[in-house]
């Protein structure tokens, strides 16, 4: 079981993620603002953060930057944005998917990033 951070400023779409990886064990804690998001990766330890690109008060780099700034984590960018987010500065997330995501591909995904990463998951 991994924790994970999932952000994204859409209640239903958070709500929606956050089952998804429940459903295949995670401990996933909710986040709907960059703000909120960035507090909760300086306070708290995750092993994998799921963000969307477009935030009400930030931009998706801001999360990834957060990130990165803690742990090699990975990071999976999942949004309607994709295109826009893969072109933002440095740093990169390890992974951009296009919104609606197969729900079986984000866990698959999600769980083969923690197998390799220097964070694995208990």
């Amino acid at each position: 079981m991994a924790r994970i951070l999932c952000v994204d400023d859409e209640q239903s779409t958070v709500t929606l993620k956050c089952a998804i990886l429940k459903a295949a064990g995670h401990e996933v804690t909710a986040s709907t603002s960059a703000r909120d998001a960035i507090e909760k990766l300086q306070h708290n330890e995750y092993d994998a953060v799921v963000t969307d690109w477009r935030l009400g008060d930030a931009n998706g780099r801001s999360i990834v930057q957060a990130a990165r700034t803690h742990s090699t984590m990975p990071v999976v960018v999942v949004s309607g944005y994709v295109a826009e987010a893969f072109q933002a500065a440095e740093p990169l997330a390890d992974l951009y998917l296009e919104k609606p995501v197969n729900p079986e591909e984000l866990v698959t995904i999600i769980n083969e990033l923690l197998k390799t990463s220097q964070h694995p998951a208990q």
